[in-house]
């Protein structure tokens, strides 16, 4: 399979620094403002809710696909609920909102379809299962 890579480099402190992160086409600044208030830049919750529904959209297309069906859109919105817990920031809730245009579908399979899809597409199963090792390589100076 492959490997995608990101890149982010922040300077200062949490609260007064500024970052910016990198990856195939995209390269934006992010904040203290802009993550846990509503300033100008990303956050690492908005680019988690982009893979999740970009993930969760192929995936619904996919199983929709093995049904010899051919869906026109699928729209997916993830809502990203940053929140604390004993241990401290955490993000406490993903809601996915879909919509699916596609002749053919019965209103039965769709829901059979869209539960499988957030079950078993990558990002819930990492979110959901944990299913991901993470390994660190960390160097100072």
């Amino acid at each position: 399979m492959s490997v995608r890579k990101a890149k982010s480099i922040w300077n200062g402190t949490l609260k007064d620094g500024s970052g910016s992160m990198n990856f195939s086409n995209y390269s934006g600044p992010f904040s203290f403002v802009s993550r846990f208030e509503n300033g100008v830049g990303t956050n690492p919750e908005e680019l988690v809710g982009a893979a999740h529904s970009g993930c969760y959209s192929m995936f619904l297309a996919a199983l929709i696909s093995g049904e010899g069906l051919s869906p026109e859109k699928i729209e997916t919105l993830a809502s990203v609920t940053l929140g604390k817990d004993e241990t401290g920031p955490c993000i406490t809730n993903i809601k996915l909102e879909c919509n699916v245009k596609c002749s053919g579908l019965s209103q039965e399979k769709f829901s059979e379809l869209s539960v499988a899809a957030k079950e078993k597409c990558p990002i819930s199963r990492l979110y959901a299962g944990g299913t991901a090792e993470i390994e660190l390589i960390a160097k100072l100076g």
